[in-house]
């Protein structure tokens, strides 16, 4: 029997924390926060042994810091994770500054949480007491981790999970599992086909720039950004990036493994001209595309650009991501109004959502529950879980959907 708990993250898409005791071997999988505005913060976890991180993304990795300082446990992640991290997490405490939000944690924290990382490669297996943990691709960004908990049970933990491919990255593979705790951001909602995206964001693009107008297409530095500059490569145009994703970029290069082709992502970099000062800012105004961070408009250089083209009716916005429920992204999308450096205003430029994705669709997940085939699933990370439960018990599957800080056994 595994007692299990979730701290965070079972109800909604951010903090997600769970807690799990397998023969009295206490493990943390993932440790977050949610990004919105001011960020919220889970409880503190009990004690642990092991802490495993499926990828660098906040809303699973932004709370780390707080466990390396409170708990002598070793933090499990990919190299490439472990690589990317820091740039995160040190950017949650300037932003915090800078809004005046509470500060979460210290950098010597973030440095005792480094010293404290142990990394991990796809399939090779980590054994911890009587049980073997070996880690799997979850397709969502380079790095992103499956992982397989090998015991009485064997018990697979998918994080974010995209079993499609992408320009970036491989799809994520089934696992035989006889527990499967799956996400569920995307339960009830299907994605188009991501052909169809990428030839209406492309079109959408040459439309905005044949008319006068720039596109900014906010992104999330670690993996989105890469994405994009994947999909737009081929394209005629002046394209500048700005904020961390260049950083990124350079540090998915190093692990070329993570990557579907690092080939083609380092021809994308070379290609697309780089901000990398404050008065380069007026000249990527100049060109036709701008990528930038942050993905959900918190913060990031793509206020700068939005606050400079507001009154523009020619140039546009193109989101890419999920825009989380209380972020600045999600006032735009729901009343055409920013947050613009504490001034709420009403932008006139062209909106448009392109589903990028890195997350499976609803039918993704069915398929992807299926070919696990387990005895039992356990839905999180998804604030319309019961829709997808539903489905997955029309297919005979025994389906739990646990609360915030509900106690339960597997």
């Amino acid at each position: 029997m595994i007692e299990a708990k979730f701290i965070g993250g079972a109800e909604e898409v951010g903090s997600l924390a769970l807690h799990l005791n397998i023969h009295d071997i206490k493990l943390l999988i993932d440790y977050g926060l949610t990004p919105s505005k001011p960020p919220s913060y889970p409880p503190m976890p009990p004690p642990m042994d092991a802490v495993f991180l499926t990828h660098a993304h906040l809303d699973h990795s932004g709370m780390l810091p707080k466990i390396s300082s409170a708990f002598d446990a070793n933090i499990y992640m990919t190299e490439v994770t472990m690589a990317v991290i820091p740039l995160l997490l040190n950017d949650t405490i300037k932003v915090a500054n800078l809004e005046g939000f509470p500060i979460p944690y210290l950098k010597e924290e973030i440095e005792n949480l480094m010293d404290s990382v142990v990394p991990t490669t796809y399939s090779e297996k980590i054994s911890l007491g009587s049980l073997d943990i070996i880690p799997h691709n979850a397709g969502h960004i380079p790095g992103s981790t499956m992982y397989e908990i090998q015991g009485d049970e064997n018990l697979l933990f998918t994080g974010d999970i995209q079993t499609v491919n992408t320009h970036l990255v491989w799809g994520a593979k089934p696992v035989k599992a006889d527990v499967l705790i799956m996400e569920s951001t995307y339960a009830g909602r299907e994605h188009p086909p991501r052909e169809e995206v990428e030839y209406n964001f492309k079109a959408k693009i040459e439309e905005v720039v044949d008319r006068g107008g720039k596109v900014i297409v906010p992104a999330f530095a670690v993996g989105r950004t890469q994405e994009i500059m994947l999909v737009l490569e081929k394209m005629d145009l002046d394209i500048w990036l700005d904020g961390m994703g260049r950083f990124v970029n350079n540090i998915y290069l190093k692990y070329p493994k993570y990557l579907r082709s690092a080939k083609k992502l380092k021809r994308a970099r070379n290609k697309i001209n780089i901000v990398r000062k404050r008065r380069d800012r007026k000249m990527a105004l100049e060109g036709d595309v701008i990528i930038t961070t942050g993905g959900m408009l918190e913060g990031g250089p793509v206020l700068h650009y939005i606050n400079y083209l507001k009154n523009d009716s020619k140039s546009a916005i193109l989101l890419t991501g999920y825009q989380v429920e209380g972020t600045n992204g999600r006032l735009l999308m729901d009343e055409g109004i920013l947050d613009l450096y504490g001034i709420k205003e009403k932008i006139d430029m062209e909106l448009a959502f392109f589903d990028f994705s890195a997350h499976a669709g609803h039918s993704e997940l069915i398929e992807f529950a299926e070919k696990c085939d387990p005895n039992q699933i356990i839905l999180m990370h998804g604030d319309n879980r019961e829709v997808l439960a539903k489905d997955l018990r029309e297919k005979g599957f025994d389906v739990k959907t646990p609360k915030n800080g509900e106690s339960f056994t597997i």
